[in-house]
């Protein structure tokens, strides 16, 4: 809408504050029909959202959406994280398409969000199917857009947050957001995400494949927030290997690879490996095939000493980064899609800000995170992950420079450095939409 209109139908509004007369609350009503005739009744209903924000009548409403917020990932405690920063600000509600609770969001991601509304809108299309991941990369041409619902209740808001870079959710707010982890799907039909006022990006990786993948150009750089520094002075580093990545059906988190590397360096390496345990901590949906491959693979095996750890609580979480000692991340290996390469990685910093030495895959977000042989490894092949953990194990000099350097490089990637981008980016976006 343009300034010229705002100002004129504020005008109105101020005059029926100030003298309630029925004579303004009729122009009033023939302009705001006149809109609605012309531009059609969203864009009359976002002109009137627009008009009490800048009298000041409410906050201004902002709606976070995402269809994997029933379940732990990285991508949900992103949104998530950047909503606890604005519940003062805004009224803010949480769109799902699952049951979940606030008290899940307090246990996951140790974020109080009592203030939001959580709202859980349906999919039939994939209840239907009693699918729990809504993938929408299974929505062929001849299916309706079952993500309609979502793209209407989108203009019910001042500001409309897409959390999980669904393409799909045509946004009718006034300001529109699309966080973009990554640009999983190449633009087809159902895709929208032109069509948002900006898009945010976690990584330059991403930025990259926003430009080559959607040809579109993003607004907004914010790296993801990582608080799970805990006192590692109060206990002394153990012989673990912790890997933190969800279990994904595909596999794409190379969980199976690293065990096999774990298990080979049992057998060439015995008296070096002796003690040391490889714990593989994920979240994880129920009736999970990959998941229950890898407990085959473990089980055929038990004296390698590998546990793998489904759903854990916050509190153990930060236990087990206390006690680590080498951290593994192979995501990317193998793979040829994009996609399927990490994004950014943020339980790597995670590990990081508690001093473990970190052995990556070489590609993707991660390359943004690891400084090779400064802060940790990144290796192309499983056979360089075995290599590079024994070196480190033989090599304590290293091991102990390496930890070291370790949560200088994380500061990079705090809480505290999110907070301070997402404040400044919402008050200049709030600005904006204030002025007349």
């Amino acid at each position: 809408m343009s300034k010229k209109n705002n100002k004129r139908i504020i005008n109105i509004i101020r005059d029926i504050k100030i003298n309630r007369s029925s004579e303004a609350v009729s122009y009033f009503s023939g302009e705001i029909n006149k809109i609605s005739s012309e531009q059609g009744i969203q864009v009359a209903y976002n002109h009137l959202l627009q008009t009490e924000v800048i009298l000041k009548l409410r906050k201004p409403s902002l709606a976070i959406y995402d269809h994997a917020f029933h379940f732990i990932g990285g991508a949900q405690k992103y949104g998530l994280t950047l909503i606890s920063i604005l519940q003062n600000q805004f009224n803010i509600t949480i769109i799902a398409n699952k049951e979940v609770q606030h008290k899940d969001f307090l246990s996951w991601y140790h974020l109080d969000l009592f203030k939001c509304k959580i709202k859980i809108i349906k999919i039939p299309y994939f209840e239907e199917k009693n699918n729990a991941h809504l993938d929408p990369g299974i929505i062929s041409i001849k299916d309706k857009n079952p993500f309609h619902l979502i793209s209407k209740e989108s203009g019910n808001y001042d500001i409309f947050v897409n959390n999980s870079m669904n393409e799909m959710v045509y946004p009718l707010s006034n300001i529109s957001i699309i966080v973009c982890h990554f640009p999983e799907r190449k633009p087809k039909y159902y895709f929208y995400a032109g069509q948002y006022t900006y898009i945010i990006y976690n990584s330059r990786y991403t930025a990259e494949w926003i430009k080559k993948r959607w040809k579109l150009s993003p607004h907004q750089h914010i790296y993801p927030p990582a608080d799970m520094k805990v006192d590692t002075s109060k206990s002394k580093k153990k012989k673990i290997i912790l890997s933190v990545a969800r279990y994904e059906v595909e596999g794409i988190k190379r969980q199976q690879e690293m065990i096999e590397v774990f298990q080979k360096l049992n057998q060439m390496y015995p008296k070096i490996l002796k003690d040391w345990k490889f714990i593989l901590v994920g979240g994880s949906n129920p009736n999970n095939h990959y998941l229950s491959k890898l407990e085959g693979i473990i089980s055929k095996n038990p004296d390698n000493n590998i546990e793998l750890k489904i759903n854990v609580s916050l509190q153990e979480l930060k236990s087990l980064y206390q006690e680590s000692t080498l951290f593994w991340h192979l995501c990317g290996l193998t793979h040829n899609d994009p996609s399927e390469i990490e994004h950014f990685g943020m339980t790597i910093v995670e590990a990081m800000q508690n001093k473990i030495v970190p052995i990556v895959y070489d590609g993707g977000g991660p390359r943004e995170i690891v400084d090779n042989g400064i802060n940790g490894f990144r290796v192309k092949t499983k056979a360089e992950l075995g290599e590079y953990s024994i070196k480190l194990l033989r090599d304590q000099k290293l091991l102990q420079k390496l930890s070291e350097s370790t949560q200088k490089k994380a500061q990079t990637f705090s809480k505290e450095k999110f907070e301070d981008r997402v404040k400044v980016f919402f008050n200049k976006l709030l600005q904006t939409y204030n002025s007349l």
